[in-house]
């Protein structure tokens, strides 16, 4: 039958001789495509069940098999504003499934015809069917990238060590908005490191020997962050940052059963950062390490770095603060030439 075509239009009850006919009732009843279908509120649920007429534009929308699978009676057809005005006449009830794009069209003639004053508008109601959890766009990542490596040139050819470049480009990025206070690059950047991680996932799927995916890496750091937080999630206490660290490092250290300190420390990071971290790693194992009596540019750095851990100061981003003020001394002193 033909969406558009008589038979598909609803039709409008009689009313009773000598009576006003009531308005009705119009529900919108929205769903979320990252939620499974057939998993519909209850409200919406009654709200199906109730009605004198259930209409979709779109015959295969993906929640249509569960209406009807529940006894619902569903019509594909997709009346105009006041079609669906007069369907409503003598106090039925019509629920218009949305689709995807939400119905536009119908919403803003119904609001023409609200806006006339001239007619005797039904009432209309929004329903949310299923609604998106925190989180939920996640989803989408995931699918535009599963497209993307199936269908782009360029990205279909990458590999994790290809990648691993920008990898670098974008944490850096997100460090310098960071240190910048700028909120909108903040957030671009978080999605850039976030497509990162995402990217490498999906490649990961293809590895023939021991492939994961992005559920793999989710469910490895929620498992971590759990046992790694037993005053959360457990029966420890904790209520200062210090000792929080402290149930921190100890499961790590049952995790890992590391033999020394420095074991996990990268050490291809910048060097102000790396003497930072074996200067940390260090302290919290309380052990007394003399530096290198050694003289030098390099260990003159690493004393400096050394203490400025010590006093709960990152030498990587102090050093970038003062090259950044060096940087606009420079600037000024170039504007002022020119002038």
């Amino acid at each position: 039958m033909n969406a558009n075509s008589p038979e598909a239009t609803p039709r409008p009850e009689q009313a009773a001789p000598g009576t006003a006919a009531a308005p009705g009732r119009i529900v919108l009843l929205t769903t979320s495509h990252r939620v499974a279908p057939g998993l519909l509120s209850w409200p919406a649920w009654q709200a199906l069940h109730a009605a004198d007429q259930v209409l979709c534009a779109d015959g295969t929308h993906p929640q249509l098999p569960y209406l009807r699978e529940a006894g619902i009676t569903v019509d594909e057809a997709s009346p105009a504003a006041q079609e669906l005005v007069d369907a409503c006449a003598g106090g039925r009830t019509v629920v218009v499934v949305a689709t995807g794009e939400g119905e536009p069209a119908l919403t803003d003639g119904l609001a023409r015809l609200a806006g006339t004053g001239r007619v005797d508008m039904p009432e209309l109601e929004l329903l949310p069917a299923s609604y998106d959890l925190p989180g939920a766009r996640l989803l989408d990542l995931v699918q535009v990238m599963d497209r993307i490596r199936a269908e782009c040139p360029w990205s279909s050819r990458q590999t994790h060590k290809g990648l691993a470049k920008y990898g670098i480009e974008e944490a850096y990025e997100l460090v310098e908005a960071i240190e910048e206070g700028d909120r909108d690059e903040l957030r671009e950047e978080l999605g850039d490191v976030l497509l990162q991680v995402v990217f490498h996932a999906r490649i990961a799927e293809e590895d023939l020997e021991a492939p994961f995916s992005i559920d793999d890496v989710a469910g490895g750091i929620v498992a971590k962050l759990i046992h790694r937080h037993p005053h959360v999630f457990g029966d420890e206490t904790a209520t200062t940052p210090e000792e929080v660290k402290e149930h921190w490092l100890r499961t790590k250290a049952v995790e890992k059963r590391r033999t020394s300190v420095t074991e996990g420390i990268p050490l291809g990071q910048p060097g102000l950062a790396l003497a930072a971290k074996l200067a940390s790693r260090a302290r919290t194992a309380n052990l007394d390490i003399p530096l290198p009596p050694v003289e030098g540019i390099g260990y003159d750095l690493l004393a400096l770095a050394v203490r400025a851990e010590s006093e709960g100061v990152d030498p990587e981003a102090a050093l970038r603060a003062a090259a950044r003020a060096y940087r606009d001394a420079i600037r000024e002193t170039e504007g002022g030439d020119r002038a």
